[in-house]
């Protein structure tokens, strides 16, 4: 039985949640990143043993080496891992294994896998039904992003980024949808559309899977699958759909029909079109394991959101900054619809691109993805982990923004320069966005900071 367990990536949000898990079980876990921050302080309090840079050295005495989807192979930790013969094992498949013997819920898709695994685990946790659950974000109403259950259900996200989804096995799985994402893994999109094509056979038998009819790609998945599945959806043709959707700020609330029966009046404290997708899920899962209506209804109105997700960092009555994790130009585009249902004199991104090949690939789509942004401050590439490619940059996106809105105030600015530029242009009803899914969100704690300051 392997008792030390040496985690490569640890201060990640899914490396993070495999460590807390392994913890709470009394295993012994080390684990190596690049730098500190707030994941890594935790797991110290834990008891992880944490070690900064990555050294061959860092496995010693490890039973098992496990390491995330950002880890390369020429990683000198896997080098020696490998060298030495000590079990090496990705992310997924580590989870994969916390999973075992018990019965499984996954979440995947392109975008609101972290959205819709909070609002289930919330859920699963308000009925009683004491769950383990990994996701990829902190969900503010436990405070964690894992937590260790004594019931049967494990929840747990699925990346779809590297492949890795495919060592799960679920009973009952969520696909939210399919989008050019990853591409730099997948050879191209059909590719990756088979990769969820297998995922979705992967479901036990006698599971279910619950999919998003408002994706052709998704929807043509099930012309010949042979067991149950339900699709949700905003347009008609899904099994579970809302009717007179009602949008007030950053909360919603809608009529629920399943099979064309009306269910009830949902109450969502959350905001966006996109959400009410998100949640459908929820509801139709809820409904398939018999739990109690007042429970789904309780748990979309107290939800209190995923770190990072629509974020509000602060508000007066002049200001309102808020983060969010959108890093895709389809995200980009619903965070910024969503915002737009907001009270605002000027609605101000400031992004931060997220890989050099994603940058690559979709600088096109990202170009077309500000149009609801009034000022758009543009800045440098946040790597994670990837080398530079030559004539790509943050300034490839400015680029194709500025080439499609002319008339709009676009910038492109490098980070350290960013909170200074805002403080000098902000004005009493504008509403700041920071969207990114490296660390601009110290751009937004640094303003906010200010602000308090300021008050």
């Amino acid at each position: 039985m392997n008792r030390h367990y040496h985690l490569i990536g640890i201060g990640g949000i899914g490396m993070s949640g495999i460590a807390q898990l392994l913890l709470r079980q009394g295993f012994k876990v080390s684990g190596s990143d690049l730098k500190e921050n707030k994941i890594t302080e935790e797991l110290k309090k834990l008891g992880a043993d944490i070690l900064i840079g990555h050294n061959p050295l860092n496995i010693k005495g490890a039973d098992l080496v496990v390491y995330s989807s950002a880890i390369g192979e020429d990683n000198p930790e896997v080098r020696e891992a490998k060298r030495q013969g000590t079990p090496l094992i990705k992310r997924a498949e580590a989870l994969a294994r916390l999973m075992k013997d018990q019965t499984v819920i996954t979440v995947t898709g392109s975008h609101g896998k972290t959205t819709t695994a909070s609002l289930i685990s919330y859920l699963l946790l308000e009925a009683g039904l004491c769950p383990t659950v990994a996701v990829g974000g902190v969900l503010r109403n436990i405070d964690t992003n894992a937590c260790l259950g004594d019931g049967q259900f494990f929840v747990a996200e699925a990346d779809e980024s590297d492949g890795s989804f495919l060592y799960y096995r679920p009973k009952y799985s969520i696909i939210t949808n399919i989008d050019y994402e990853h591409l730099d893994y997948y050879k191209n999109f059909r590719d990756e559309i088979a990769t969820f094509s297998e995922f979705i056979n992967n479901t036990q038998d006698n599971g279910c899977v619950f999919a998003s009819s408002d994706d052709i790609n998704l929807k043509g998945l099930f012309k010949n699958y042979k067991n149950k599945y339900v699709l949700f959806g905003l347009e008609a043709g899904a099994h579970i759909y809302p009717k007179n959707i009602r949008i007030k700020g950053l909360s919603s609330e809608f009529d629920c029909f399943y099979k064309n029966t009306f269910i009830d009046r949902f109450y969502l404290a959350l905001g966006g079109r996109h959400n009410i997708s998100n949640a459908l899920s929820v509801i139709a899962l809820g409904l398939e394991l018999g739990i109690d209506l007042k429970f789904i209804k309780d748990t979309l109105k107290h939800y209190k959101g995923a770190k990072r997700r629509l974020e509000i960092k602060f508000e007066n009555k002049d200001y309102l900054l808020i983060d969010d994790y959108a890093h895709h130009p389809t995200e980009i585009k619903a965070t910024l619809s969503a915002l737009k249902n907001l009270k605002f004199n000027r609605l101000i991104a400031v992004f931060q691109p997220h890989r050099y090949t994603r940058t690559k690939l979709l600088s096109e789509e990202f170009g077309k993805s500000f149009d609801l942004a009034d000022y758009i401050i543009v800045t440098d590439i946040y790597p994670a982990g990837e080398q530079p490619l030559e004539g790509v940059s943050g300034r490839l996106i400015y680029d194709k923004i500025k080439e499609r809105l002319p008339d709009k105030q676009i910038y492109f600015l490098p980070k350290e320069e960013i909170a200074t530029h805002i403080l000098k242009i902000i004005k009493p009803q504008d509403l700041l966005v920071t969207l990114g899914a490296g660390d601009i969100v110290k751009i937004c704690d640094e303003l906010v900071e200010k602000f308090k300051g300021k008050i």
